[in-house]
């Protein structure tokens, strides 16, 4: 998994920004990011809040770590 350029805080900051009223391309420009980087972060952000984004990315993490300790598992057997 690579590391993102961006926290959670930033990432929540920029939706939210974007449903008070700023258009998508002013904040794609003031990040450094393209729209359809926006959108993504929108897709799979919505609705959550800052602490259930480190959860999710966690639970991201913990999968990650098994799956690869499964399939060195299997190499093994």
């Amino acid at each position: 998994m690579t590391k993102s350029k961006f926290t959670d805080s930033q990432v929540m900051e920029a939706l939210k920004r974007v449903e008070a009223g700023l258009a998508v391309p002013e904040i794609c420009r003031e990040l450094g990011i393209s729209s359809a980087t926006f959108y993504k972060w929108r897709v799979k952000y919505c609705g959550m809040d800052t602490s259930m984004i480190s959860r999710m990315k966690e639970l991201e993490l913990e999968n990650a770590l098994a799956k690869s300790l499964a399939w060195c598992g299997a190499l093994s057997a």
